[in-house]
């Protein structure tokens, strides 16, 4: 073995420390010769599966003889595959063929999996051959027909087209799992937007555009809501994340009077006086149910260019008068019924309903009765999902449902300094998700470089974030004419307008979206930190670095910068599946083959809902651009009481709960609870049934329902999808 001088060591790692490495992705970044031991120690396991103290002492030297001939021949600057040339080189030199053969192995391997994220042949070729990691990204996209089929198709297209649009150093951390740039089917290759909240009340007042059709105001509940179907399904195609309507129960109540009001001219002609008032409202009642349905079924029944349902949510509850609280009644109603001749539950779209104290909350109130139903409709369809409507002004500056899942605008009015917040037609921009955990394990217990990773780290997520704003500022008005013309966002451009008037002073969103503070605080406090003030504050503190970067970064660009609490339905698995490949099984982060979403509770703990709510009520304040807290309860349907409790409990201590409950369905036996995940799919634990057409899986894959048994392209994940559920 070749010996190196320590003494030529020692007077030439001065000149070392100065040389900079010239990545792949054009970064450049210090020198750091750990790297090249840790390469070397996995090269070493991979050969002889342990490292022998002999063994580290030999890939010891080994690194010293790069150093030294790194430092002779180089003054300033030096390639990546430079250096990873000479290591191949000494390596020959010391007749270490196995390891050299390893080391050459994994790094051409590496370079293969670059080559091939960008290859639209092979990606195809995945598709095709119906690889679970294309066609299964998401829970609520079946495969198996065409339309989908065509998206994947131009997703796979889209997505090596954008990894190379994406600034390198972006791209290259987004392949190794650093950060993830979501939604890269669609975003930057084309520069759609994220989710928003509709401006339904302007559409409807004002009228819109689609296609051919100028269409007016509705005069009756029933075109009105057939005319919001209309409008979601093609935002929905104009963009790629989940739609919002905004206390669509206020929204629709002046067209359900204008319903009333007919039915009072008509009741003058067929009935009594004393009676006009009674006919209006039974006729009214109905009109309201059947409009209400139509919309719920109408949602269900849509596909967009997407190749999927749209990813909608209804937000209700604040309406008080009658024509409001009909509207509640019916949506609730129409739920706990069912969709079709079997009654199954409705995955779309999400019900989100609104307590607030003098209204809905407490026994006494005028609406309270309208909370009994919502409870009822919880513990049978798992949905409403429900708002605290204190709690979201003091977290976000005003009150407004989510855009999509979790997705959440903060309190703004427009710059001539109206009065009244604005919230209805603004949007989100995108998401770039940081890999909590990674940054964890590199640091390797030690805090120091936790913190100097994490700001490596974000100035990373400020680069992706700032390419994405300027990628969504290139759109023109007439590429979503829906979105900038016809006034879904608000305020109406002419064809030739400039977007980016719907998108500065913060009127968007761009989000840092993060994972796994759980596995985090684990890397430093160990597995049970939750009851730990120190790692709970530690976990804080990661919070509130997060926040006061992303408010730096708003006033720096004029855009809002919000933080996200990612809903990770397949990226739970990504980032632990890569960082298992770098790290290894490490106890209670990666062996559990999923990282916990942003700031959750270790489900694994099985926390009682009021232990949750009190450790995660902490989080939110510095998360409050996304966030969703949930409960997992047993079968509730004979004890809406029980969840009552719970909701009550949560109404001054987080803001957006949403209730986990077994509600599976058996059209043979009749059994309602929770079905058994099996190989070939969801068994139920009565009667053994396991056809998908006798029986009624919904599961929560994200922030939304889902129904994998009905799925062809989830079949043979159940017992995965079963354990995630949890975690989202």
């Amino acid at each position: 073995m070749i010996a190196v001088s320590q003494t030529k060591l020692k007077n030439l790692w001065t000149d070392l420390t100065t040389i900079k490495v010239l990545k792949r992705d054009g970064r450049l970044v210090d020198f750091n010769d750990q790297k090249i031991y840790d390469a070397l120690v996995k090269a070493e396991i991979q050969v002889n599966s342990k490292l022998t103290p002999v063994s580290a002492a030999c890939i010891q030297s080994i690194v010293e003889q790069v150093d030294a001939e790194i430092m002779e021949r180089f003054q300033e600057n030096i390639k990546i595959y430079e250096i990873q040339n000479i290591v191949e080189h000494i390596l020959l030199e010391n007749n270490l063929y196995e390891l050299a053969e390893s080391y050459i192995s994994y790094r051409t391997k590496r370079d293969f999996e670059r080559s091939k994220a960008t290859d639209i042949n092979f990606t195809i070729g995945k598709l095709i051959n119906k690889d679970a990691a294309v066609v299964n990204e998401n829970a609520n996209k079946d495969s198996e027909v065409f339309n989908t089929q065509r998206d994947l198709t131009a997703g796979i297209v889209g997505k090596s087209i954008g990894l190379k649009m994406l600034p390198a150093h972006v791209a290259n951390a987004h392949q190794k799992g650093e950060i993830h740039y979501h939604d890269l089917d669609y975003h930057p290759y084309t520069p759609m937007t994220n989710c928003c909240l509709i401006d339904f009340k302007g559409m409807l007042e004002n009228g819109f555009k689609i296609g051919n059709a100028e269409v007016v105001s509705p005069k009756s509940i029933q075109t009105a809501t057939a005319q919001m179907s209309q409008i979601i399904a093609n935002v929905a195609s104009s963009q790629y994340g989940g739609c919002s309507a905004d206390c669509v129960d206020e929204l629709l109540a002046p067209y359900a009077k204008l319903n009333y009001n007919n039915h009072i001219e008509d009741a003058k002609q067929w009935v009594d006086e004393e009676k006009w008032e009674e006919y209006a409202k039974v006729k009214t009642q109905k009109d309201i149910y059947d409009a209400m349905q139509s919309l719920e079924y109408e949602i269900n029944t849509l596909f967009t260019s997407n190749g999927q349902t749209p990813f909608t949510s209804l937000g209700f509850g604040l309406g008080a008068n009658w024509f409001e609280r009909e509207i509640q009644q019916a949506i609730l109603r129409i739920r706990i019924t069912g969709l079709g001749s079997e009654k199954r539950t409705a995955i779309f779209p999400k019900l989100i309903f609104t307590l607030k104290k003098g209204l809905n909350l407490n026994e006494g109130d005028p609406n309270y009765d309208i909370k009994q139903l919502a409870l009822e409709c919880a513990t049978k369809r798992m949905y409403p999902d429900i708002l605290s409507y204190d709690k979201i002004v003091e977290l976000t500056g005003s009150f407004k449902v989510p855009m999509g899942c979790r997705s959440f605008l903060q309190g703004w009015k427009d710059e001539n300094g109206a009065e009244v917040e604005v919230n209805a037609g603004r949007m989100n921009l995108g998401v770039v998700t940081l890999n909590l955990p990674r940054i964890a394990l590199e640091a390797q217990g030690n805090k120091d470089q936790f913190w100097i990773t994490l700001a490596e780290r974000l100035e990373l997520i400020k680069d992706a974030l700032i390419f994405r704003i300027h990628r969504c500022k290139e759109a023109i008005p007439s590429n979503a004419p829906i979105l900038y013309q016809n006034g879904a966002f608000g305020k109406r451009l002419d064809r030739k307008g400039n977007v980016d008037e719907l998108f500065r002073n913060k009127r968007a969103t761009v989000s840092i979206g993060y994972i796994g503070l759980y596995e985090v605080a684990t890397s430093f406090y160990g597995a049970d930190w939750e009851n730990n003030p120190k790692a709970k504050e530690f976990t804080l503190e990661i919070m509130k670095t997060l926040k006061a970067c992303a408010d730096l970064w708003g006033e720096e660009y004029g855009y809002h910068f919000s933080i996200y609490g990612t809903p990770s339905e397949s990226l739970t698995d990504r980032f632990c599946r890569l960082d298992a490949q770098k790290f290894g099984k490490v106890a209670d982060i990666t062996d559990k083959e999923y990282y916990t979403n942003s700031f959750h509770y270790d489900v694994r703990k099985k926390p009682t809902p009021f232990e949750k709510l009190d450790f995660e009520k902490d989080y939110p304040k510095y998360s409050s651009g996304g966030f969703i807290h949930y409960c997992e309860y047993p079968v509730l349907q004979q004890n809406p009481k029980a969840l009552e409790a719970v909701w009550n409990y949560a109404y001054d201590r987080v803001g957006y709960l949403g209730t986990n409950t077994p509600i599976d369905h058996c059209y043979e036996c009749d059994f309602d609870g929770d079905f058994n995940p099996t190989d070939r799919g969801f068994e139920c634990p009565n009667c053994g049934n396991t056809n998908p057409a006798t029986s009624d899986v919904v599961k929560r894959t994200c922030g939304y329902l889902g129904n994998p048994q009905a799925r062809p392209m989830v079949r043979g994940r159940h017992k995965e999808i079963s354990s995630r559920v949890k975690h989202m």
